[in-house]
């Protein structure tokens, strides 16, 4: 279920965050105690920002952003898809799940509009996300001292 976030998913938020599991492939993880101290009581609670709730319980976030700055001049503008998973959630399609639901969200709201999505090209598991949505490579480059690559959702067909 995507839901907008609640003041008792700030602990999980803390989790994502913090996880060195979580934030291979994003620049490593921010400090704890940091995250504590600058955390709000109901965090990201935004348009287009969703807890991944299963059972009553937080296991991720679904961010879709407007790409205001990129390093991809072909991103600025465009919507951008991010998702931050627990670990214990990885590996049972909650992800794919999510996300389509998300986008499916998102083409209600701004039907026509394309969507952006970057990902270490070494983050597998990420890389078969993307194919899975429908994502299609718009090209590759460095950042952050790893290959980056950079996918193209186009707009869903409205509906006559």
């Amino acid at each position: 279920m995507l839901r907008e976030s609640e003041a008792r998913d700030r602990s999980t938020f803390i989790e994502l965050l913090a996880s060195p599991e979580v934030h291979t492939y994003l620049g490593g993880p921010r400090p704890r105690d940091e995250l504590e101290r600058e955390m709000p009581g109901v965090p990201e609670r935004r348009p287009g920002n969703f807890v991944v709730d299963l059972n009553g319980a937080m296991i991720g976030l679904i961010l879709l952003r407007r790409a205001t700055e990129h390093r991809r001049p072909a991103a600025v503008g465009k919507a951008d898809l991010g998702y931050l998973f627990l670990p214990r959630a990885w590996g049972f399609g909650y992800a794919a799940e999510a996300c389509a639901a998300a986008l499916d969200w998102f083409d209600g709201v701004l039907p026509g509009e394309p969507v952006m999505l970057t990902t270490q090209t070494a983050n597998v598991g990420s890389m078969r996300l993307a194919a899975k949505l429908g994502f299609t490579e718009v090209e590759r480059f460095q950042a952050w001292d790893a290959e980056q690559w950079l996918g193209l959702r186009s707009p869903a067909t409205p509906s006559a």
